[in-house]
């Protein structure tokens, strides 16, 4: 099939097989390698990524749903902040040492990203529903709940 799609804000057009999966679209045709394969099973969250404003897991997709979607992965994230800089989730996960080895990083940022796009005030609960499909098994989660929380305060400051 003709797949016409936008990732990371760019027109795409490839041939692929429509029970191609997005995870391998992205990571083997278009050298996105963010977003991670961990379990092949929708169960760990490290292929999320964004399709049309929602978290969604990349090793379940098929290219037959991807028909004109927008597709925002991890190397996109940067490209709407104006300066270049890392977007302030990005960085908040750094400075709230939300990370550990970083597998599954990219998944937890599009995750905690698409609640943000919904709810620039988040309770904790909210969160932590967000994040349900996304496991860390180095980090723990109160840097991560933290990180998304200092990350919805300066995006509410910006407003």
């Amino acid at each position: 099939m003709q797949l016409n799609f936008t990732v990371n804000g760019k027109p795409r057009q490839l041939e692929v097989d429509a029970d191609r999966r997005l995870i391998d679209i992205l990571r083997d045709d278009l050298a996105l390698t963010g977003c991670k394969e961990g379990c092949a099973e929708g169960e760990c969250g490290a292929c999320t990524v964004l399709v049309n404003g929602r978290a969604t897991l990349g090793c379940l997709t098929l290219a037959a749903g991807l028909m004109d979607a927008c597709v925002l992965t991890i190397e996109g994230m940067q490209d709407s902040v104006p300066t270049g800089e890392l977007d302030p989730l990005q960085q908040a996960f750094i400075e709230e040492g939300a990370i550990q080895c970083g597998y599954c990083t990219p998944g937890m940022i599009l995750s905690a990203h698409a609640l943000l796009l919904r709810n620039l005030s988040p309770t904790e609960a909210d969160i932590r529903r967000a994040l349900a499909g996304n496991i860390c098994r180095c980090s723990g989660y109160t840097q991560i709940i933290r990180a998304i929380q200092r990350a919805a305060a300066e995006r509410r400051a910006l407003i």
